[in-house]
């Protein structure tokens, strides 16, 4: 539903555009007709001139001195075959200037129309994205609320139960299994707003050393592997034979996987949440496909979906957890450690995959790890490296 500041913007845009319209239109109509008159006085004028003078010519008035002098204060006029007559070319060099006033009109009315036009779709854009970055605060704001509310009362209903009724060993088991979960949810929650607000201070400089990949997504998915198969989910790890040696910081790139996984997951309405991350090498490169056959992703939301705050739907009906920080964390993080990410929608679910470079890597690796030197590479200059073969 529009909000009616949207409504009253739209209404103002409306006006404004017709009202430059019908502006710019009756310049143009206004200025033919003012030529059209001047045009048709000048000319009259001229030829008024003209009887004036061929009749003081047969009155004898004019002998050869006055009538070059009378010639030269009236430069339309010319003498011909004895008598005075308007000089066809300066009607006709007349009717051209006039004319080219028109046609300047014609052209800089729908340059004037454009300019203007683009001013207000540039001030469009700009309130709709100052619009939809409020609308992904406040459902931020929502979010953190759902988020910190709903664990925090289901954790005083569970110890206020323990403490007022006589429970069996398995039933306290399930009640500290249940409180266990709700405080990793407001562990995960924290651990992300806190996260984002760390690199709004100051982006990620971490220190990048070399390792296989391979080897760190392996210890990764081990740890996590317990916690995601309770909620449902198969996890299903495929890599290749050979090394693929990255220059990463392994406990960001932990927060990378971990949000991947996780989201993974939550937008997998089924009971069974099949989950595949696989490595691939790519020239040199080294892709991370983490793909689930959750609700999926609309084309149109594949590269906002990495926006601070942006989720889809209303926060207040929403029922898949979280605040709208998960991916944007993956993003910023992945950039940091010279890489990139993206998003794409499959039939059914969702694969997002994260590129991270060799080449780099490569070259720490024969090296030697220094912790303190960051290597950064941005994906253009990457292919200009890599096409260079440097």
């Amino acid at each position: 539903m529009k909000q009616p500041s949207q409504t009253l913007t739209r209404i103002a845009f409306g006006v404004i555009i017709v009202f430059v319209l019908a502006q710019v239109v009756w310049w143009i109509v206004f200025q033919q007709r003012y030529v059209r008159q001047t045009l048709t006085t000048t000319i009259a004028n001229w030829e008024r001139d003209a009887e004036v003078a061929n009749g003081a010519l047969a009155r004898g008035v004019f002998d050869a001195a006055l009538r070059a002098e009378f010639l030269e204060a009236y430069p339309h006029l010319r003498f011909a075959d004895g008598r005075f007559r308007v000089d066809t070319g300066d009607v006709a060099q007349f009717r051209r200037e006039q004319l080219g006033h028109v046609r300047m009109f014609a052209y800089e009315g729908p340059f004037f129309v454009l300019v203007v036009m683009l001013g207000l779709y540039i001030i469009h854009r700009s309130l709709r994205a100052e619009r939809e970055l409020k609308q992904r605060q406040q459902n931020f704001l929502n979010a953190v609320s759902h988020e910190f509310k709903t664990p925090i009362s289901t954790l005083r209903l569970l110890i206020q139960t323990a403490l007022y009724r006589s429970l069996s060993p398995d039933k306290q088991r399930s009640y500290l299994e249940k409180m266990a979960g709700e405080l990793s949810r407001l562990e995960l929650t924290s651990q992300q707003v806190l996260a984002a607000a760390r690199l709004e201070q100051s982006p990620l400089r971490a220190p990048l050393e070399a390792f296989d990949l391979r080897d760190v997504v392996r210890d990764i998915i081990a740890r996590l592997r317990p916690g995601l198969e309770a909620r449902g989910a198969t996890v299903r790890l495929e890599v290749p034979p050979e090394p693929l040696t990255v220059s990463i910081d392994p406990a960001a790139f932990s927060v990378v996987l971990s949000n991947l996984l996780d989201n993974a997951v939550k937008y997998t309405q089924q009971s069974d949440k099949p989950v595949t991350v696989r490595l691939e090498p790519a020239d040199h490169l080294a892709l991370l496909h983490v793909e689930d056959r959750g609700v999926g992703v609309d084309e149109s939301e594949s590269k906002r979906v990495f926006d601070k705050f942006y989720r889809v739907g209303n926060e207040m009906t929403r029922s898949a957890k979280g605040v709208g920080l998960g991916l944007y964390l993956v993003k910023s993080i992945t950039e940091a450690m010279n890489g990139w990410v993206r998003c794409e929608g499959l039939e059914p679910g969702t694969r997002f995959t994260v590129v991270l470079p060799r080449r780099v890597a490569a070259s720490v690796a024969q090296s030697g790890p220094r912790p303190s030197e960051t290597h950064y590479l941005s994906p253009e200059n990457y292919q200009e490296t890599a096409a260079s073969g440097s």
